[in-house]
């Protein structure tokens, strides 16, 4: 079969040259945490029976973690033996090149670690923050939110973020009052500053489920993520809170990943909540006074507002691909739907999807891959002129709700369903 060019592959990424080496996915939700993964000469539309299983690794341990996949190694974390560990796969091979503690306590990991420049970062679910050497998993340093920032207890699904690095700095999302986020020098792990703020309003206070990402709205290079309190912006230079948008929240959990571009930030969240279109901007009226933070420069300021029923995004994630959204809608539903952006009106919906239950969702090569929490993966195309479903396939393995975000690196599909990797052949040959 031909490669067929997409004619949204350059609005999705830049093109990979065939033969040219794949570019790294050094961590959550691909290079630039926004659920798009630079690829091309993928195919279009899925057999019958799906893409080709290529391998499947059946050692990783429990948990929801994605994979991140830098250079010749894979990297993630799980829970064997009675504890929790950072786990390196040889790409080549499949084998296990080695484990490192992450956590003496049992449980089901959720962090997909982080990799830069030689060290690996990842979260224990009980708020161990650990760095190891790539080449081996020789610990570097590691430290506790409870000891290191003062943080008392932990989320009740535990926690899930994924660290972001930006140049030197480790940026960490402790949740305490005294640290709601936390810039660390990454070779050292210490301490450069910390957010320190007590928001107000509704939510479940502490941390939230996701890792933060950057922005350069409104002039100003931050860091946004949502915690329990809802989505707040904190300055990348001093830590300083910016802004903080509550109404975002909920009593029980916030989750998906902040999409940031511009001067602009789109936030959801399930439990009936909903999602809102934030303009983060210079702090230049009397009107944005009343709306800004004491001492900053900047006001958050909401666009439109989305109720539960036009749109809410449980835990499957977002992608913006030009001046649309895609996602799943529907708290526990994966519903799939294209969101005009600027409007916030739907271009298309569906009042059902290819799998059951929630969906995680990315982005490559012109076409939106849902993954069910059935076990249903669906290709859906990138487009706002109406659903185009492509194909589905069940995966190999059920080993319970199928939630972990899938990978794709050189036209591979990496889809974690707890302690089993399956990779699959997604190349257009």
């Amino acid at each position: 079969m031909k490669p067929i060019l997409h004619p949204l592959c350059a609005i999705l990424l830049p093109a990979t040259l065939i033969g040219a080496p794949s570019p790294d996915v050094p961590q959550w939700r691909g290079p630039n945490r926004d659920g798009i993964f630079p690829a091309n000469h993928l195919l279009q539309a899925w057999p019958v029976e799906g893409p080709k299983l290529v391998w499947k690794s059946e050692r990783i341990g429990r948990g929801m973690a994605g994979v991140s996949i830098v250079k010749d190694r894979i990297y993630t974390v799980g829970g064997r033996d009675g504890a929790q560990h950072l786990i390196a796969l040889d790409l080549n091979t499949h084998e296990e090149a080695w484990a490192a503690p992450l956590s003496r306590q049992d449980g089901e990991p959720r962090c997909t670690p982080t990799v830069s420049d030689g060290l690996v970062f990842a979260v224990s679910t009980e708020g161990d923050l650990v760095c190891v050497r790539a080449t081996d998993g020789g610990e570097v340093w590691r430290l506790t939110y409870a000891e290191r920032f003062g943080v008392q207890g932990k989320p009740t699904w535990q926690f899930s973020e994924s660290p972001l690095v930006d140049g030197d700095r480790l940026i960490v999302v402790p949740g305490g009052d005294k640290a709601i986020l936390a810039a660390l020098d990454k070779k050292t792990g210490a301490t450069i500053w910390t957010t320190e703020a007590e928001l107000k309003g509704k939510g479940h206070g502490g941390a939230g489920y996701t890792g933060a990402v950057i922005s350069s709205a409104g002039g100003v290079r931050q860091y946004v993520t949502l915690v329990g309190k809802g989505a707040v912006g904190v300055e990348a230079k001093t830590g300083k809170l910016l802004w903080h948008y509550n109404r975002v929240a909920n009593g029980t959990a916030v989750i998906p990943t902040p999409l940031v571009w511009e001067d602009y930030v789109f936030v959801s969240s399930g439990y009936g909540t909903g999602a809102a279109l934030l303009k983060i901007k210079k702090r230049d009226s009397a009107a944005d006074d009343e709306e800004a933070l004491p001492g900053s420069p900047l006001v958050a300021h909401e666009e439109y507002w989305l109720n539960a029923s036009q749109f809410q995004n449980h835990h499957g994630g977002m992608v913006r691909i030009g001046d649309f959204i895609y996602a799943g809608k529907g708290h526990n539903n994966g519903l799939p739907i294209c969101l005009n952006w600027k409007t916030g009106k739907p271009a298309w919906e569906q009042d059902r999807g290819p799998g059951k239950e929630s969906a995680a969702v990315i982005a490559a090569d012109g076409n939106l891959y849902f993954r069910y929490q059935d076990g249903v993966m669906a290709l859906i195309e990138a487009t706002p002129e109406g659903y185009r479903e492509k194909g589905t396939f069940r995966l190999a393995s059920d080993n319970g709700p199928s939630w972990p975000h899938p990978t794709i690196h050189d036209g591979l599909l990496y889809v974690r369903d707890q302690h089993v990797l399956l990779c699959y052949d997604l190349r257009d040959r």
